[in-house]
């Protein structure tokens, strides 16, 4: 296969990829609400399934088809590196420039792909509400003051 063929199957896999990342982050904030989003519109807490899996499902497809989307840019970029770089060395002329912009771009990118793994989260625990308590309103504190 030429390498304009190879091109032309790489880019329409790229885009599927992209339309399925796409797809189902809508799917999963529009239609598989959270658990917490599911009480105020079906009216209790439910558990919302598609094709038999759940949010959490979706979710690890989700980053599945991420990461094969990740490895074909990388692929694409492998295979039009030399054009990349010349069209780098025409539009950024100084070579200088040219490396502090390359460098800022990889950090950026090595931030953006580690920082999630070295987070710690904020741990609340949830507000439970008794049966017969009811919510405060902030009236009852004003009269109280």
């Amino acid at each position: 296969m030429d390498k304009s063929k190879v091109n032309l199957v790489l880019d329409a896999v790229m885009f599927l990829c992209v339309m399925a990342i796409a797809g189902i982050g809508l799917l999963m904030k529009f239609v598989l609400l959270p658990g917490k989003d599911t009480a105020a519109v079906y009216g209790r807490k439910v558990e919302l399934f598609l094709f038999g899996m759940e949010r959490h499902q979706w979710g690890t497809i989700h980053l599945i088809i991420a990461f094969v989307f990740l490895g074909f840019l990388t692929l694409h970029i492998i295979l039009h590196w030399k054009m990349i770089v010349s069209i780098y060395g025409r539009l950024i002329g100084d070579r200088v420039a040219r490396r502090i912009i390359a460098a800022i771009i990889v950090i950026v990118g090595v931030f953006l792909v580690v920082f999630p793994l070295v987070v710690k989260p904020e741990v609340q625990e949830p507000e439970r509400k008794g049966r017969h308590q009811r919510e405060s309103t902030g009236y009852e504190e004003e009269i109280n003051r």
